[in-house]
């Protein structure tokens, strides 16, 4: 009786001890694949970051050259900068414009390389043209880029941006709609093609470019150059404070296949940590680390 129990205790013991080594197997073969696929979706992540900093970046540019409803319509011509233009732009950018009645034409030139107040580095550039409706109070603006580079990385496009002095809330906003493609250095690309609405909350006509303030909505879609799609889709507003090189706050979804990726920029704080939400795992991103 004692000798059957043994053999039944050792025979149970091996099973255990078989039970266990399979599972540790198992577990680690879905580790490795789990690794691999927060890997994707952590690059994703990345891209999606660095997408928001180069969008915002650009319309933080576009937003502080001078396009006033009243004054700047009757001007006939000038290279000189406006009062919000010397305080945003650097001294070494090159400003050339056409002004008509009801229309501007501004070329920023960056020439072969310049360092912004908000420390990004831009080269190349950005051809604006604005057509005024005086009675609507409204702005259309076409942008586009000849050889710019954004922090090293490429851009190419057109984007279109319907702006109007007073919205619902008493805020002007824009509409902005993008087809435009941004290259790293790598030559891998994303090619963006989507609309924002982007509303100025805070420090609109103080002439004072770092008070300002924005708040961006909207959904675009994303395609890598080996042909992975994703569609983000902004859950909760995105602040933008222009004294902050980064967003401060806002929630962006990724939807890319089946997965379902939170960005989460923050509680207004201004530093350069994001929270990726994967697979109900909270990672921890630092803005400044960007993929080359």
């Amino acid at each position: 009786m004692k000798k059957s129990k043994k053999i039944l205790f050792l025979t149970s013991l091996v099973f255990f001890i078989f039970t266990s080594v399979l599972l540790t197997s198992c577990e680690q073969e879905s580790s490795s694949i789990d690794d691999e696929t927060l890997g994707i979706d952590l690059a994703n992540v990345i891209t999606q970051t660095e997408v928001d900093d180069i969008s915002e970046g650009i319309d933080d540019i576009i937003d502080n050259t001078s396009f006033d409803f009243t004054s700047n319509v009757v001007e006939k011509g000038s290279d000189t900068k406006t009062n919000d233009e010397q305080a945003f732009l650097p001294d070494c950018v090159t400003i050339t414009k056409v002004i008509t009645s009801n229309s501007k034409k501004v070329t920023l030139d960056y020439g072969a390389g310049c360092t912004t107040k908000n420390e990004n580095y831009l080269s190349g550039k950005i051809i604006i043209e604005m057509k005024y409706n005086t009675e609507e109070k409204s702005i259309y603006i076409d942008y586009s880029f000849d050889n710019f580079y954004f922090n090293s990385k490429k851009v190419e496009g057109e984007v279109h941006k319907y702006k109007i002095r007073i919205n619902e809330n008493g805020n002007p906003e824009a509409t902005i709609n993008r087809d435009i493609k941004i290259t790293w250095e790598d030559d891998s690309f994303v090619a963006i093609i989507g609309e924002r609405k982007r509303e100025w909350v805070e420090g609109f006509g103080s002439g004072l470019w770092g008070d300002n303030v924005f708040l961006i909505t909207g959904s675009w879609a994303l395609t890598q150059k080996d042909g992975a799609t994703s569609i983000a889709t902004v859950i909760e507003p995105l602040k933008r404070k222009m004294v902050c090189t980064f967003l401060v706050s806002g929630i962006v979804e990724i939807q890319k296949n089946d997965r379902k990726i939170v960005l989460d920029y923050g509680d207004g704080t201004c530093d350069d940590l994001a929270i990726a939400t994967i697979n109900g795992v909270d990672r921890e991103i630092h803005l400044k680390k960007k993929r080359r």
